[in-house]
């Protein structure tokens, strides 16, 4: 009998104790904000170190574009403060190869063709009246003259054959991008501009071949200078980004900006006027991103 109570007591010992470790865990828990916070810190540091560059391969093509991780971080827009996740920026400026690829997957749209498109649709430009490259120069060089509403087809047609989440770049994206990372303050010296820059001084007013200039702190190219990039705003319109082969020194800077204006299309003679060339806009190219 002595031994079955000596037991019993041992068992009611053990239970107490591992109420009480369960207790302690559970407490530990609540009221250890600082840890959860350092494990947050630990994983969001985790998924910036897992991006790595990639090269995509266009569909039914041999052309690729390198993507290049971008880890994000907080940047100033106007006077709002803007956190950027992690992404995938091209990078170049998307070439005239890249845009043909796209342009010989499907039809050619109707030229006068006004159709609202469904969000998920995919249609290809009507064939421009113009050279779009403006005999400039062809593969290699940035494609040129696009609307926003091309180059968002663009990104959908690659979505779509891809399964991978291609758009533009938020405003916020390009800037953080351009800067060379979070928080990066920018300058560049009269010396270095035009090693790093096609601008005003040195571009003979036309584009030039991508990734012939000096890299930003991430490896991409052309982010100030040659064409100016399509991006989306914080309220969901369309701008363009950067300073341009047009643009004097002082404008190229990663707050250059752009917002459609009617005399990009001055010279169209169709009415209405082309939903997919801008005529006299040869500073509008792109560069893509990717979620990861």
């Amino acid at each position: 009998m002595q031994a079955i109570m000596k037991d019993r007591t041992r068992v009611r010992a053990i239970r107490a104790a591992v109420a009480v470790s369960a207790a302690t865990f559970a407490v530990t828990l609540v009221v250890d904000p600082v840890s959860m916070a350092h494990a947050r810190s630990r994983g969001a540091e985790n998924t910036r170190q897992a991006l790595e560059p990639y090269v995509e391969t266009l569909p039914k093509s041999v052309v690729k574009i390198d993507m290049i991780p971008v880890p994000g971080g907080t940047v100033k827009i106007g006077d709002k403060a803007v956190e950027v996740k992690p992404f995938f920026i091209a990078k170049t400026e998307t070439t005239w190869e890249a845009f043909d690829v796209f342009i010989a997957s499907g039809p050619a749209s109707k030229a006068y063709d006004q159709t609202a498109f469904a969000p998920d649709a995919i249609a290809r430009p009507s064939k421009s009246y113009i050279l779009p490259d403006l005999g400039w120069g062809h593969n290699g060089y940035p494609a040129i003259n696009l609307s926003s509403t091309t180059v968002e087809m663009f990104c959908r047609w690659l979505s779509a054959e891809t399964k991978k989440k291609y758009r533009l770049p938020t405003e916020a994206e390009w800037e953080v991008a351009c800067r060379g990372g979070e928080g990066t303050a920018w300058s560049v010296s009269a010396d270095d501009l035009p090693k790093t820059a096609w601008y005003l001084g040195n571009s003979k007013r036309m584009t030039h071949p991508v990734g012939k200039t000096v890299p930003n702190k991430l490896g991409l190219y052309d982010m100030i200078g040659n064409t100016g990039e399509w991006a989306v705003s914080a309220d969901g319109t369309a701008l363009v980004c950067g300073g341009t082969f047009l643009d004097p020194a002082d404008k190229q800077s990663p707050l250059t900006r752009r917002r459609f204006d009617p005399s990009w299309q001055e010279t169209d003679p169709q009415i209405p006027k082309s939903r997919w060339w801008l005529s006299d806009a040869p500073f509008a190219g792109f560069r893509i991103v990717c979620e990861p």
